[in-house]
């Protein structure tokens, strides 16, 4: 049996059934996507129910694995309780964060855990910095630390140019939620951790400058 603690289980049982209700009934998937319209119109319940929607098979997939491979990490380092804060409030501050960012389009939806995993992932990250991690398509792995500056650059990047349908802010929003409340929870990582605190900001307080001179 597969080594899984209760609530990662919880969690991934939430995504695959909201995902396939959503894949075989068309108005319940448009109800409860994130929508900047909706949302507009008062039905704040998009900002969570999105979170447990996907696009395809392969969408739900890719995030119940990422979730599934670095849960057990934050779990392991805070405990059950604060990993299902940590999930929960990086699904939050992802979708706020589009929401920022989107507010006056608004045609604009999207789908997908992406931005509580990331949160999950940039967790793991600042407890085992030295891991290995593998960047898109490169063969060999990098360190975590490395990997996790890179993917929000990339991210920024993607926010910037609106390159291709994936939802680059709820990522980032994830990040910063994940970043947060893991050295809140566990404030220790400032001193024993301080340098891989340290250069984790880097990408968040480019994007806040990036924001502040309007670039993004």
């Amino acid at each position: 049996m597969l080594n899984i603690d209760i609530a990662t289980l919880v969690i991934i049982l939430a995504n695959v059934a909201v995902s396939i209700k959503g894949f075989n009934d068309f108005s319940f998937f448009e109800k409860y996507k994130f929508n900047i319209a909706g949302i507009r119109r008062g039905e704040q319940i998009r900002m969570v129910t999105s979170g447990f929607l996907h696009v395809d098979i392969t969408h739900l997939l890719f995030n119940m694995l990422t979730l599934y491979f670095f849960a057990g990490v934050v779990i392991d380092a805070v405990g059950v309780t604060k990993f299902v804060l940590i999930y929960l409030a990086s699904l939050l501050v992802g979708n706020m964060l589009s929401l920022f960012f989107h507010k006056e389009e608004y045609h604009y939806s999207a789908v997908g855990a992406s931005g509580a995993v990331t949160g999950v992932l940039y967790s793991a990250i600042l407890f085992y910095p030295d891991m290995g991690l593998y960047l898109f398509f490169i063969p060999i792995p990098i360190p975590a630390w490395i990997f996790g500056i890179l993917y929000l650059l990339y991210s920024i990047y993607g926010m910037k140019s609106r390159m291709g349908n994936i939802g680059h802010d709820a990522h980032f929003g994830g990040a910063i939620a994940g970043y947060v409340l893991t050295i809140a929870f566990v404030p220790s990582l400032l001193e024993t951790s301080w340098w891989i605190v340290a250069v984790l900001a880097v990408p968040i307080i480019l994007l806040f400058i990036l924001h502040k001179l309007g670039k993004i």
